[in-house]
């Protein structure tokens, strides 16, 4: 216990007075960057759980903490419990209704409930806001810039809540009950009054277990479904719009033309992809295609989580002279390719006939 003391008493002194509820954020804020975007942790469910809370309530409570750095008073508390406040009232006197809206008016800060709800409102709100700013930036609506933003306004609102508490009385700051909340829970489940709330106990355990049990199962378990991954082609439009039309058919040898390359991923998990393009010259023959000769020209490699897509320009240039050669895009899932890669060896590939002249 000493050692334990002696090692925090190295820490700096806002780190070792930061509230505890505010170093829970930070440290929420940590876990979930690292569960999202580590290398080994981002395909794991841990990231589910703590997304769900980093978007949905982090941000708003630490706006709120930001605001309202002072304890709120209980809204079901009487304002006058403790005595007469204007001293014109004898202690025991009918003091009579409350005007509406008196006790309100007299509130300082926010209580628990009240932080709570706003703290999931706000981060709703304030959520979008971000994703929204992003996508007039040159970073885009992607997962590390969203992770990066919402970090950052996290963390400078907490820091922002932690001065301002740190700047009143003591008796007059937010604080979570949690030693409260604790010996409360402790002696409703194994302090019972009676053989019914014993019983009711029981039932509230068993359900909490079962609710956590389904969502875990849910999270772990991939989802029913098809699944399968796409290869296909696109070009870009004069409004640099990808479009699946007017694809280059015409070449002349050491001529090449642009085209983009798109990947999608529908396989319920992370998968590595190459693609394998190749040049064939075939033949026709009883609508049966014989490959005569086969050159590779690329590879392309890339890796893409669940319903991810990948679009890759790059430059087209057959080497191959003559009428209807064919180029084909050949993907391997999981990144196995073969010796001889060919559309016999993968269920996706694309293709596209082209006319290659001499020079």
């Amino acid at each position: 216990m000493a050692e334990t003391r002696s090692l925090v008493a190295l820490l700096p002194r806002p780190v070792r007075t930061l509230p505890a509820d505010l170093a829970a954020v930070f440290a929420l804020v940590v876990l979930t960057n690292v569960a999202a975007l580590a290398p080994v942790l981002r395909e794991t469910s841990l990231r589910v759980p703590l997304g769900l809370a980093f978007v949905l309530f982090v941000p708003g409570y630490a706006f709120i903490a930001a605001l309202f750095p002072e304890a709120g008073d209980d809204p079901t508390a009487d304002p006058e419990a403790d005595g007469d406040s204007d001293g014109d009232l004898a202690d025991g006197a009918n003091r009579g209704p409350l005007p509406v809206g008196s006790f309100l008016d007299d509130r300082s800060g926010i209580d628990g409930i009240e932080r709570v709800a706003l703290s999931f409102g706000l981060s709703i709100a304030v959520t979008p806001l971000i994703g929204l700013v992003l996508n007039f930036t040159p970073w885009g609506i992607r997962l590390t810039p969203i992770m990066l933003a919402i970090s950052a306004f996290t963390v400078g609102a907490a820091a922002v809540a932690a001065v301002r508490r740190w700047e009143l009385p003591p008796d007059e700051r937010f604080r979570v009950p949690y030693r409260t909340w604790y010996a409360a829970g402790r002696a409703e489940l194994f302090e019972p009054d009676t053989r019914a709330d014993a019983a009711l106990n029981v039932v509230l355990v068993l359900s909490l277990l079962l609710a956590v049990g389904s969502v875990g199962y849910a999270v772990a378990v991939p989802p029913d479904g098809e699944q399968f991954s796409a290869v296909y082609l696109l070009t870009e439009d004069d409004d640099g719009e990808f479009t699946a039309d007017n694809y280059p058919t015409e070449f002349t040898r050491g001529e090449s033309k642009e085209i983009v390359l798109g990947v999608d991923n529908h396989e319920h998990r992370t998968v590595d992809y190459t693609v394998v393009l190749v040049e064939q010259r075939v033949s026709v023959e009883d609508n049966e295609t014989t490959v005569e000769e086969q050159r590779e020209l690329d590879r392309f490699e890339t890796r893409l989580g669940h319903n991810e897509s990948w679009h890759h320009q790059h430059e087209l240039e057959p080497t191959m002279t003559g009428e209807n050669v064919r180029l084909v895009w050949l993907l391997y899932p999981g990144g196995d390719v073969p010796e001889e890669p060919s559309a016999d060896t993968t269920e996706y590939s694309a293709h596209l006939w082209a006319n290659v002249s001499e020079e």
